[in-house]
Parts: structure tokens; C-alpha cells; sequence
């Protein structure tokens, strides 16, 4: 498969989620106290992503 969604843990030994494609991370997340908050991101980003609008803030 050339994307996933990984979880790990980060130094401070918080949970994280990374989205990779093709190996390449394309965004992680912000830090979770729990395994199950991390899955709940991912479970969300799943279910409401594919709409999702994309807000250009640049000027110009």
C-alpha cells in the first residue's frame, strides 16, 4: 500500500499519529495522552477528510 496512517510515540511519551505516503510523512499530529485519543484522529481524519475544503491564507 503507498499510504498508511502510523502511530508512535514521541519523546515526551505522548501518542502520535503520521500520515506517510509512498514512505514519504506527509503530517503528524499533535500529541495524545492515550493510544485510543490517536485512533479516535485517525478514525476522524478517515471519516471527514475526503470533503474537506482547502483554505488558502496567502495573500495573492
Amino acid at each position: 500500500m503507498a499510504h498508511k496512517f502510523e502511530i508512535y510515540k514521541d519523546k515526551a511519551g505522548e501518542f502520535r499519529v503520521r500520515f506517510k505516503y509512498n514512505s514519504e510523512i506527509m503530517f503528524s499530529t499533535e500529541g495524545y495522552t492515550s493510544k485510543s485519543s490517536a485512533m479516535n484522529a485517525i478514525e476522524s481524519m478517515k471519516k471527514n477528510g475526503p470533503g474537506a475544503l482547502v483554505d488558502d491564507t496567502t495573500a495573492g
